[in-house]
This record gives structure tokens, sequence and C-alpha cells, in this order.
């Protein structure tokens, strides 16, 4: 019984050590050190202590000593908090806010560039009101860079006597800077609700940074869908006042989406598909949360919005809005 128990307990250590070893290393990689050649040699000293620490010393106390660097590195790693005082992408450069007085909500650092490629573009940001009372719906996006297991989640509430509100979960990147999914997850990117017009939130993706985008109308309750709102209300002026860090696995798009879904009255357990998002629109489907009157290849076709938003391309609000919804079958307008 103990040799058979000896081989799994050893294929377990050397997994640990193979996690410390590549955690580690890449949390001092992506570091507050200033300079990328002190990150890189760093790193690159810490794997090779480790390495011969756990399995080439004879010594030993020498694992233990791996272990201890490695939490030291820990310990390290703890202190770095996020900021606001950063020279964020212009994109990102504006944190949104939210004041409720009732049923009555104001929102600033509202997004509405006007775009003429996706690095051109001018920058506006405004002020919206809008009311609690005139909810219509919610609808869910899904934009690919390229098709497959990966893509962006965000959703715009409806509202039936004024343009949707889109929201979207992002990094804030700086200038510089664009999205580094590994890097996403050892503290390099804050976090930012950005909160915009559909003009902008969704036309950037559609048009000029040629993403696959997929719009698929919600069946949730209007009372679901307020409570869903507040929600994301409350978490835009939480981080307004406290940053935090964007983390792909914990504090991300899809992830917070479903968090704040359960918030809303969602019943259903975790879905590996709300970590592969780009599988997301099969889960909605077969979970009946969109309309499945139509074969699910048949309602995907139909519900990308690409050829409609670039029609739609150069006009006012609310326009963009209904253009790019008049192609989606029926039930989803």
């Amino acid at each position: 019984m103990s040799t058979l128990l000896r081989w799994p307990a050893a294929g377990l250590k050397l997994l640990v050590q193979i996690i410390v070893i590549t955690w580690t290393t890449l949390a001092i990689y992506y570091s507050n050190l200033p300079r990328p050649e002190q990150r890189l040699g760093l790193a690159v000293a810490f794997a090779a202590f480790a390495i011969w620490a756990f399995w080439l010393s004879r010594r030993r106390y020498m694992p233990a000593a791996g272990f201890a660097a490695a939490a030291l590195v820990v310990v390290w790693w703890l202190t770095i908090t996020p900021s606001h005082d950063r020279n964020w992408r212009p994109e990102v450069a504006v944190m949104p806010r939210a004041f409720i007085d009732g049923d009555h909500v104001h929102l600033t650092g509202v997004r509405n560039f006007d775009y003429r490629s996706r690095n051109d573009f001018t920058v506006h940001y405004e002020e919206r009101d809008v009311d609690l009372s005139h909810l219509a719906g919610l609808d869910f996006y899904v934009s690919y860079w390229s098709e497959g297991p990966v893509a962006h989640t965000f959703v715009s509430f409806l509202f039936d006597n004024a343009p949707p509100v889109s929201i979207s979960i992002e990094t804030r990147p700086e200038v510089g800077r664009g999205f580094e999914p590994v890097a996403s997850m050892f503290k390099q990117f804050e976090l930012i609700y950005v909160v915009g017009e559909e003009r902008d939130i969704v036309g950037v993706r559609a048009i000029h940074r040629r993403e696959s985008v997929y719009l698929y109308h919600l069946n949730s309750s209007l009372a679901d869908t307020r409570t869903l709102l507040l929600v994301y209300l409350a978490r835009i002026n939480e981080l307004a006042d406290r940053p935090e860090f964007y983390n792909l696995l914990t504090n991300s798009c899809t992830i917070n989406i479903i968090r704040y879904a359960n918030a809303a009255g969602r019943k259903g357990r975790f879905d590996i598909r709300h970590l592969l998002n780009g599988l997301i629109d099969s889960y909605l489907y077969h979970s009946g949360r969109v309309d499945t009157t139509l074969p699910f290849e048949e309602l995907r076709r139909r519900s990308k919005i690409n050829e409609a938003a670039e029609a739609a391309d150069g006009g006012p609000e609310p326009g963009f809005s209904q253009r790019i919804r008049a192609s989606l079958p029926v039930f989803a307008r």
C-alpha cells in the first residue's frame, strides 16, 4: 500500500513545485519593478534557484528554501496596489459615476467617441439621465477578436424612452499597452466599467476593430433587469472610489456578468462556458436565457450585426441602435 501511495504523492509534489515555480516567476516578471531588464533578470534568477533547490540540490533543507523564497515573492506581490493615477489611454481615461435619486439615474463619464478608425477618434465624454421605470429589456453582446472559445462580452440596458446604455467590463490599459491575457492575471491592469452609447461601444468593435459581434436579447424579467442595473451602478461607483485590478479568471467581463446575474435572480451552477466565453451564446441558448424558437445555429447566424453596424455608421443615436436591431429575429427586437 505504501508503494502504491508513493507515486501519487510524488506526482502531487512535482505538480505543486511546477505551479510554484511558474506562478512565482511570472509574478516577478509582471511585478512593479520599473525596468524590464530588472524584472526579467530576477524572474530568471528565481526560476534557476527554485529548479536547483527542488530537483538538483542534495541538501535536505533546500526545497524548504525554495518555498520560502516563493513566499517572500507572494508577500511582495500582495503589497502591489491598484491606482487611479496612471497615464491612461483616452478610451479608459474617465471613470464613470452614477447618481441615483429614487427612480432617476444621472450618469457621468459616458463615452461617446467619434471614430474615424480604431486609433483615430475624437474624445467625447458626456452625461446621461435615465429612469428605472422606463427600463424595457436587456441585450447581451459577444464580440470576437477571432472566432473561437475566447471573446469579450458586455450588455446594453434598453429603455422605452431613451437610447440604450451599454456597460462593458474591461481592462484599463496605459498609453502604449493593449490587452495582454497572461499579464492581466498578475496585477498589470486596473478594472473599469466603460459606460457608453452603443454607437461607440458596439460600433468601434464591429466596424473599426473588425471584430465579429453578435447581439442577443435576453428574456430577463424587468424586475431582474432593474436589479442587475442597480448592481452595475453600485459597482461603477465602488470602482470610482476605490480602484481594483482586473483579473482574467476572477474579475473580468463574463465572470462578473454571471456574478451580478446571480445577485439579480439567476439560478444555475457554474458552467465552463463562463470561462470559455466564446461559447457563452451556446450556454445562453441551452439554458433558456434567449428565445429558442429558432435552431441555435440559425439564431447565431441572424444575430451577427457587423453589416448592419457598418450601414448605420455615422448616424446619430438612437438611429444606430435601431438599425443594428432591424435585421434580428422578430422576437429579439
